[in-house]
């Protein structure tokens, strides 16, 4: 067997393919911080799902599909890592469950400021696109704050944090140049 790969599909040195195991077999540590790329991922989903969303019309429809979007893609990690590996091997226990469940919630936690920023647009008198555009800006925002967040957990020196902050930058704006493309 070889080794273990991340979501991404990168190998893990060392990891096992089973998220609550060690290569070894033995139960795999505990994480003792958040894994902040899901934040990445999950701002990164927002925003597309704004501009795609952008017909909607009323600030309660765009805010639920922003919620349930993340909500969905949460459940779908989930059930790739307890499933992806643990099938062939044996069915994952509730503590196991639990903890995949936590560590991938950062994918929802990223969905929640664009959808506020859409509910909190007709308190600052903007109108529905200008809303749009206030949650778009909120989620390319958290997208490149949780990049910092996820660099800065793993170590990365000032240079690398800098790069991970352009490259989700340039990432983002590819999403907003996207909607003015769409002309939303």
């Amino acid at each position: 067997m070889g080794d273990a790969q991340a979501p991404s599909g990168a190998p893990v040195a060392g990891g096992s393919a089973d998220p609550g195991t060690g290569a070894d077999g033995t139960p795999a540590p505990r994480r003792t911080h958040a894994d902040y790329t899901g934040g990445v991922y999950g701002s990164m989903l927002a925003a597309s799902v704004i501009v795609g969303a952008g017909t909607l019309g009323s600030f309660p429809r765009l805010e639920l599909v922003l919620l349930l979007t993340g909500v969905v893609f949460w459940i779908a990690h989930v059930h790739a890592h307890l499933f992806g590996a643990r099938l062939a091997q044996r069915p994952p226990d509730l503590a196991v469950v639990r903890r995949v469940c936590r560590e991938e919630w950062t994918i929802v936690k990223a969905a929640v400021p664009p959808a506020v920023a859409v509910g909190v647009g007709p308190v600052l008198g903007l109108d529905v696109q200008g809303g749009q555009w206030l949650a778009l800006s909120v989620a390319v925002t958290g997208q490149v704050g949780w990049s910092v967040a996820a660099a800065r957990q793993a170590g990365a020196p000032g240079r690398l944090l800098v790069l991970s902050a352009l490259v989700n930058l340039v990432l983002g704006l590819i999403i907003l140049a996207s909607k003015l493309w769409l002309k939303h």
